[in-house]
């Protein structure tokens, strides 16, 4: 299956004569193609491998879904019952503080994005996940999650290595914020994510990282070396 954007249109082309034909219209400029075997490739490369039965099922489970920017996939509050597949775009989690906003973490191509808390024990989630840019995801709910890890055991270990991924990011952080100055915080996102500036408002970066805008600023000065 290819999925091809033709100025605004997503064509869906049938790949192994598993997949039907779909064709998706969104307000959007992006002009990428997008095939489904480079996509569970990516997956596969990145959190364990796939049975051909379970990528089989995967379409029938899985919904296409283009995301403008700023659109919330999850509000605070909100029993969130869907995780995201990034094709293209990124997100970010954050939280409303005395009115400010505070950004918990950015996940871009090729992460798995959900409110962890809400999707997995059905509480109400304590974040918003917003989307960055315009952005092509595959949404899954949490009851054909559980059919599929029900069905098959290399889907249920996805899962678990999806969950892991994301835990160890989050630990990452706070030993970031707990041990690192701001200038070397902020060395190591862009060692992690080098595109970021070009991407994310440098507000929400400032708030990931717990400093100031204006702290950010001097950082990002050259007279830091950066």
């Amino acid at each position: 299956m290819c999925i091809t954007t033709m100025g605004l249109c997503y064509v869906f082309e049938t790949y192994k004569s598993l997949f039907p034909t779909f064709t998706y219209t969104i307000m959007s400029g992006m002009d990428t193609t997008f095939d489904f075997g480079t996509i569970i490739t990516a997956i596969e490369n990145r959190y364990c491998k796939l049975s051909e039965d379970c990528i089989a099922a995967l379409p029938l489970h899985f919904k296409l879904m283009p995301a403008s920017k700023d659109t919330k996939l999850v509000k605070e509050g909100q029993y969130a019952d869907k995780t995201y597949y990034i094709i293209q775009g990124c997100v970010r989690a954050f939280y409303v503080k005395d009115g400010k906003e505070i950004t918990d973490w950015f996940a871009f191509e090729n992460e798995f994005v959900c409110s962890i808390h809400s999707f997995f024990n059905n509480v109400p989630s304590p974040h918003y996940i917003e989307v960055l840019e315009d952005s092509l995801l595959l949404e899954i709910n949490r009851a054909n999650a559980q059919l599929l890890s029900d069905k098959y055991h290399n889907f249920e270990r996805l899962q678990k290595k999806v969950v892991v991924h994301t835990l160890l990011k989050l630990q990452n952080r706070v030993e970031s914020l707990l041990f690192e100055t701001a200038s070397n915080r902020y060395k190591s996102l862009l060692t992690t994510q080098p595109d970021i500036t070009q991407r994310v408002p440098l507000t929400h970066i400032a708030s990931h990282l717990g400093i100031t805008l204006e702290t950010l600023s001097r950082i990002r000065n050259p007279k830091y070396g950066i």
